[in-house]
């Protein structure tokens, strides 16, 4: 996967994503993401990799200062034509390389962006730097599940797979174990197809 190809691939996805990712199992799972959160009125949150804005219909973004940042213009264009009236920061961004200041946030929101861009490292520094110090960075992805290994059939299904702009090969405690030197894991659980979809809340602090 490289920037390049996800842009050409996530036009093609961005007119049905919402029909898929945003109904049925996944859509129970993101509301399980976001059902106990503790935001406060005022809190600067960032969703990276806002896709069509699944999210930002899960949370009372009215009463938070939100910005949404997507690679993909054509996904982008999608949310802003959501949440036109609202007062949501919608901006067109790499998440391996924000134009953002350190510890800016209060809340970095990541659904499906790890298994989807180039570089997952840098985009969890990335998320670890503009996150606020005792900040929470909310995750909800597919990874390899614990203590498992891919299994031969999606090992030799991952490179097709990654072509289709995701990556079903993303171990999740190997890319912790080498960025989390001011993190914490507050919560982890299983959300969707027996562990393979997690949701993890980090919090930084140091």
């Amino acid at each position: 996967m490289n920037n390049s190809w996800n842009k050409i691939i996530y036009k093609a996805w961005s007119p049905m994503y919402d029909k898929i990712f945003n109904s049925g199992a996944f859509l129970q799972a993101r509301k399980q993401i976001f059902e106990h959160i503790p935001f406060d009125s005022g809190q600067k949150v960032l969703f990276v990799g806002v896709g069509t804005g699944a999210d930002l219909e899960l949370i009372d973004q009215a009463q938070l200062n939100v910005t949404a940042i997507d690679f993909s213009p054509d996904m982008l264009h999608r949310a802003r034509d959501k949440f036109k009236h609202s007062s949501i920061e919608f901006l067109e961004m790499d998440a391996q390389n924000m134009a953002f200041e350190n510890e800016t946030f209060d809340y970095v929101i990541a659904s499906l962006i790890l298994s989807v861009v180039p570089d997952a490292d840098k985009c969890f520094k990335e998320m670890e730097r503009v996150l606020k110090k005792e900040g929470t960075i909310v995750i909800f992805d597919k990874f390899i599940p614990k203590e498992q290994t891919l299994s031969l059939p999606k090992k030799l299904l991952r490179p097709l797979i990654q072509l289709l702009g995701t990556d079903i090969g993303l171990d999740f405690e190997e890319l912790y174990r080498r960025n989390n030197k001011h993190l914490t894991i507050t919560e982890e659980k299983k959300v969707l197809m027996n562990g393979m979809y997690r949701k993890i809340m980090i919090r930084k602090i140091g």
